[in-house]
């Protein structure tokens, strides 16, 4: 009986926690696999290409996009990002679990190509707590902090296109929630191979 990997797709607002849970969720489970994600930006210092992202030049990027090779992708200030299809499909062909923490468009375009992956929205309990968190985080001005939160509302509009929502009141009753949905999911029919009884 051959049981095939989940795609797990991660989002939520800046400063809900989806990061936070994504990495406790890694740190605690080695059948999770983290996707990385390609970009042509340059390495930051102390960036490792194949760890931090697979680093590569426009003209690579823009050829793979052509040959279909990026489950989702997004250009940003003049920077290629997207998500590998061969590492994802091949993690998953292999029995892992796969991890994606991106944005509500990437989320769906990977839908689209990949409708077997579930898709969870990490919320925080309100939104008087994720502008707590976004000024106790300390990396945002304040203008920055009304940009994000303003950015809350146009975001939720696209909630009801995910399959779970995950309230962040705290982080372990989180990831036990993604956990629950890991579960949940990998007993359905399409994960597993009844070849041997028939």
């Amino acid at each position: 009986m051959v049981l095939k990997g989940l795609l797990l797709v991660v989002s939520g607002p800046s400063g809900a926690g989806k990061g936070t849970v994504c990495r406790e969720l890694l740190e605690n489970n080695q059948d999770i696999y983290l996707s990385v994600s390609a970009t042509t930006r340059q390495p930051r210092a102390g960036e490792k290409h194949g760890v931090n992202y697979w680093f590569k030049s426009k003209e690579e990027f823009e050829h793979l996009l052509a040959e279909d090779q990026f489950l989702e992708h997004a250009k940003v200030y003049d920077n290629y990002y997207g998500t590998p299809r061969n590492e994802v499909e091949k993690a998953l062909d292999m029995g892992q679990n796969v991890i994606l923490e991106i944005d509500i468009q990437g989320a769906l375009q990977v839908k689209e190509k990949m409708p077997q992956s579930v898709l969870v929205f990490i919320v925080p309990p309100s939104l008087h707590e994720l502008k707590t968190r976004l000024i106790n985080r300390g990396t945002d001005s304040v203008a920055e902090i009304e940009k994000r939160l303003k950015c809350v509302a146009e975001e939720i509009k696209h909630i009801s296109k995910y399959g779970y929502i995950v309230i962040n009141n705290t982080v372990t009753e989180a990831v036990e929630k993604v956990k629950a949905i890991l579960t949940a999911e990998k007993c359905r029919p399409y994960y597993y191979d009844f070849g041997e009884y028939v």
